[in-house]
């Protein structure tokens, strides 16, 4: 529990804008002034604690508040933090009530913070930096997990085409262009060897699991990527849109699925349901879960749980191999960033514990 308060403490809420991200304020704030309606001067900012990725920022005006998300500055990873598409994604999403911040404009005009980026409004709510929720009683706890699953539901039941997102992603392939991509891309930061990791990329492409269709999927689904109401088990918005793309929905929700399955040491907070009792704190079993999303979603076999635990803790580790090469490059988001250092050989060996659950050798 210590642990699991450890890390709302720091991840909630915001500070002051850590050196590497700071920008000319009086410039963001004309900028502002002049494309934004009801914009009001004077502009305060102040950058939020939570995110590692793309730095993320409070914008303070005497008549309301906003959200700014921007690339981070320095060297990057190809393909990497995608501001455009988040903001094209929630500009598509938002007026099908599906739950994100209403956009309110892009710039891609790097001489005004040094980077491209994107404001949305501020949604008032609470964030959950893990998957127990404390505060709650059962039946709260049984809400939340309910109205997280029929969003999830939601977003994959949508006409993504109808959408206009048909260029949005390559169709057909996903989990194998994912684990092409996260291969790469772990290559290209890696700073240790991990046999686990080099047995998932060898095993993974050989064993691909058949996807019946296409959707929009998240990337990054999970209780601390959402602003739930701040009374009711309600989910008003869905955050950090920078891996959606148009892919295999399973591989979306079972990535989601992990948090049944994480080992205390490869969590950001240390606090999973891993071996939690789950019936007395009101939180749905793993199978239970997957019942709902299978009813919501009319599908009526159940997923290749074991080989998507694999391919998902193999990606995870992948992209938290990125983070610690952000570190070592000095352009990770968040001073969190490092500890990641230590996550990665867990989240490979977890990974490779599912691989052979599911078959593999070795």
């Amino acid at each position: 529990m210590a642990d699991l308060l450890d890390g709302q403490t720091a991840f909630s809420g915001t500070q002051d804008i850590r050196e590497q991200h700071r920008f000319n304020v009086k410039r963001l704030e004309n900028y502002l002034a002049e494309r934004m309606h009801a914009f009001t001067p004077p502009l305060t900012v102040q950058q939020f604690k939570g995110g590692q990725s793309n730095p993320t920022y409070q914008l303070i005006t005497p008549a309301q508040k906003y959200v700014l998300r921007r690339k981070p500055p320095g060297k990057l990873l190809p393909s990497a933090h995608a501001i455009d598409r988040e903001y094209r994604i929630i500009s598509a999403l938002y007026p099908t009530g599906f739950p994100v911040p209403r956009p309110l404009l892009l710039c891609e005009d790097e001489s005004i913070i040094g980077t491209t980026f994107y404001v949305m409004e501020f949604v008032e709510g609470r964030i959950y930096w893990g998957p127990l929720l404390p505060d709650q009683t059962p039946q709260q706890r049984h809400a939340i997990y309910d109205a997280m699953n029929e969003t999830l539901a939601l977003l994959h039941n949508l006409d993504w085409r109808r959408l206009g997102l048909g260029d949005f992603g390559k169709q057909g392939n996903y989990v194998a262009r994912q684990i092409a991509r996260w291969t790469k891309q772990y290559k290209a930061s890696e700073t240790e060897r991990i046999d686990e990791m080099e047995k998932l990329i060898d095993w993974l492409p050989q064993h691909l699991p058949q996807c019946p269709r296409d959707a929009i999927v998240h990337g990054d689904f999970r209780l601390d990527n959402m602003i739930l109401h701040p009374t009711e088990p309600r989910v008003l918005a869905v955050l950090d849109w920078e891996l959606c793309t148009i892919g295999d929905p399973m591989a979306d929700f079972t990535y989601h699925l992990l948090q049944w399955q994480m080992p205390g040491e490869g969590s950001n907070t240390g606090a999973t349901l891993l071996g939690a009792r789950l019936p007395e704190l009101g939180i749905p079993s793993m199978q239970e879960y997957t019942r709902w999303y299978l009813a919501r979603t009319n599908r009526k076999t159940f997923p290749e749980l074991d080989y998507y635990a694999a391919y998902n803790f193999f990606r995870l580790a992948g992209i938290l191999q990125g983070i610690v090469g952000r570190v070592r490059d000095g352009t990770a988001a968040s001073p969190q960033a490092g500890k990641n250092v230590a996550r990665v050989r867990p989240l490979a060996e977890r990974g490779w514990h599912f691989a052979k659950r599911a078959g593999a050798l070795g």
